[in-house]
């Protein structure tokens, strides 16, 4: 399915029914990547999987920002009248999710944020130089978007006004103080570091992730 919202056009797939949930991908993905975990989730949610702008049958942009991607997310939201999803987010949807709640916690019920980085200086060095080699070969926006962004502080983190789950694989790409950082900062916020998962483990291609959530979204 199809919407405009202002200027941008936005695919998404809705399935099941019950509570709602948004997934957010993240970088060079698009809503496939939630595939095994939608086809769970969708036998007690109402699942919306969306295509940020300028991934998959979404619209190309200009330009690539996190803060337009929210505003995408919020105004997906109003558009289609969901009553206080949880939001899911992985990667760049993770900071996504970050940057709605502090926005219009009001419209949420809650978020997980799945390997979210505030800068990218919460991104480990060895990653952060393969992204820069990334960069240079090939000119994509969308990595030199992960290289200047976001710059997320944790005064912005306090006035989340809704329950938040931090994960991340031990052996992921973010820092593991990274995300007790985000964890810290959110009023009451919940931390789990995965044993043995790394970025992807738990999320590509597999409903992992449902076990360590379905509690907190239900």
């Amino acid at each position: 399915m199809y919407i405009q919202l202002n200027s941008q056009i936005i695919c998404y797939e809705k399935t099941g029914e019950g509570s709602p949930v948004i997934l957010i991908h993240g970088n060079k993905g698009d809503h496939h990547t939630f595939d095994a975990l939608v086809a769970t989730m969708n036998r007690d949610h109402t699942v919306y999987a969306m295509d940020s702008r300028g991934y998959g049958e979404s619209a190309t942009p200009k330009e690539y920002h996190y803060k337009d991607m929210a505003e995408d997310v919020i105004n997906l939201i109003k558009a289609l009248d969901i009553e206080k999803p949880y939001l899911i987010g992985f990667s760049d949807g993770g900071i996504i999710a970050l940057l709605v709640a502090i926005k219009a916690s009001n419209l949420l019920s809650g978020i997980v944020c799945c390997g979210a980085n505030l800068t990218p200086d919460g991104i480990h060095r060895r990653d952060l130089k393969e992204m820069k080699k990334e960069y240079k070969k090939t000119g994509d926006p969308k990595t030199l978007m992960m290289l200047v962004e976001p710059n997320i502080s944790e005064s912005e983190l306090r006035a989340i006004k809704v329950p938040a789950m931090i994960i991340a694989g031990e052996n992921d790409c973010i820092k593991e103080k990274e995300s007790q950082r985000i964890a810290a900062a959110i009023p009451h916020a919940q931390l789990q570091i995965l044993p043995d998962e790394n970025h992807f483990s738990y999320i590509v291609g597999t409903d992992k992730l449902y076990r360590n959530i379905c509690d907190f979204i239900s």
